[in-house]
């Protein structure tokens, strides 16, 4: 599995240098991964000056390596907070990062109810109807994620050729996957991933679909109960969400342009996408 992390960090970097990457949703204001020092800097060497804008961000804060809590510090963290943080200290713009439910997340973002959305949320044309997207800063691979003692599930065709049932997040494209992969009737739709995780240690379910990052992360200490099998089955790019007529995803895509130019993105797939990030689901809230 350590070499599959390999491979993504270093298809991230060559990304860059090519391209030079179900509840009541309740808000809860969350912290701040970085220091917002950086946003408020009288330099003015800035690619867009936003004048100290507030910019809110919905985060699951359960999402490995995108958005968590780390349990002991009770501190948020993650890719995004990192790749926010940044993005806002060449905007001269201050995230405020609010916790968020995956289920309602897009469609609040469409209502207006945030300024954009970071949770690892693949582009896709049906989102893309209703919310903007900034320019893809990832590509990740969707996996079949089994127990380790199940020897029957080894691909896309065994699993479909079995009788058992799926367990995914509603509302993602992992269930799309799964769908078009086992149909409905074989579908167990869960509310975090962290359930399908339960379902499949628990015999419910014989597999989910996953990202492969996310899958990584739930492995952690659960190496001797889960593992991930097969090859990709499909290649998923990443983005930020906006309202359709947000002014901030041009500004957004010069400073994701930028931190692929200069390195920043490869830094960042290194730091947690890559054996360095070793930060575990059974380490976070």
């Amino acid at each position: 599995m350590k070499n599959l992390k390999r491979m993504l960090a270093l298809f991230f970097a060559l990304a860059v240098f090519a391209t030079a990457c179900g509840s009541d949703g309740d808000v809860a204001t969350g912290s701040s991964g970085g220091d917002d020092s950086s946003a408020s800097s009288d330099s003015g060497d800035f690619l867009v000056d936003l004048e100290g804008r507030e910019i809110t961000v919905a985060v699951e804060n359960a999402y490995l390596p995108f958005n968590y809590i780390d349990a002991e510090t009770g501190e948020a963290a993650g890719w995004d907070y990192a790749a926010l943080d940044d993005i806002c200290s060449r905007l001269n713009c201050v995230p405020k990062y609010e916790t968020f439910d995956w289920d309602p997340m897009i469609q609040a973002v469409a209502d207006g109810q945030f300024d954009l959305a970071a949770d690892g949320i693949t582009i896709t044309e049906e989102r893309a109807e209703i919310v903007a997207f900034s320019d893809g800063y990832i590509n990740i691979d969707q996996r079949i994620l089994v127990s380790t003692d199940n020897t029957e599930i080894t691909d896309a065709a065994s699993l479909e050729a079995s009788d058992c049932m799926v367990a995914t997040q509603g509302g993602t494209t992992n269930a799309a996957t799964a769908e078009d992969l086992v149909g409905t009737d074989r579908l167990m739709l869960v509310d975090e991933f962290a359930f399908a995780i339960q379902a499949v240690i628990a015999g419910d379910a014989c597999a989910t679909i996953i990202d492969e990052t996310a899958g990584q992360g739930y492995i952690g200490e659960n190496a001797d109960a889960i593992q991930l099998v097969g090859e990709s089955l499909s290649a998923d790019e990443l983005g930020f969400i906006f309202p359709l007529d947000s002014d901030l995803v041009e500004p957004f895509n010069m400073a994701i342009t930028a931190m692929k130019e200069d390195g920043t993105m490869a830094a960042l797939g290194a730091e947690y996408f890559s054996d360095a990030f070793t930060i575990t689901y059974d380490d976070i809230e």
